[in-house]
């Protein structure tokens, strides 16, 4: 019986087999041409980049940063009227997640260079007294005291 079974399994993988052989093979009076080889890539050719694109514009006023800070005018924690997707955040090393509110003080690593949206406009975010930058952490917008890191208003949901 077993010698029955060992010879059915080595008919049937003989016939796969040839069948997968059979399939691979060019049809009988056609060959197949030759494949051309891909030259290989040279230098990146200069791109003009899109056409059609008219870059958003800077508003009117969006660098005039009020001299005075009317703090009554500020201080609020809002929720965010819209939400913008842009790329993905990263918290400064060793810290954890945290939900900021206006009167705290923000450590400085949340304001380094590379968490202050220079173009808070672009955001719908106001334009920010003279000391103040806005800074992202994680989907959150915070207005920042920049020399003593005291937060004046927060956008929550800013970025989703």
């Amino acid at each position: 019986m077993a010698r029955t079974t060992l010879c059915t399994l080595l008919m049937t993988a003989a016939i796969v087999t040839l069948s997968a052989t059979a399939s691979a093979e060019p049809p009988r009076g056609r060959e197949e041409a030759p494949r051309a080889e891909r030259p290989a890539p040279q230098h990146a050719e200069p791109h003009a980049g899109p056409s059609g694109y008219q870059r958003v514009a800077e508003p009117k006023g969006w660098d005039a940063r009020p001299k005075e800070v009317d703090r009554g005018a500020y201080q609020h924690n809002f929720q965010a009227a819209r939400t913008f997707h842009v790329g993905a955040y990263r918290r400064p090393p060793g810290w954890v997640a945290r939900r900021w509110a206006y009167g705290q003080v923000l450590p400085r690593a949340y304001w380094a260079p590379q968490f202050i949206l220079a173009d808070y406009w672009l955001f719908a975010l106001e334009v920010p007294p003279v000391g103040y930058e806005w800074v992202r952490d994680d989907t959150d917008a915070l207005l920042v005291n920049t020399s003593t890191g005291e937060i004046l208003q927060v956008e929550y949901g800013v970025f989703g």
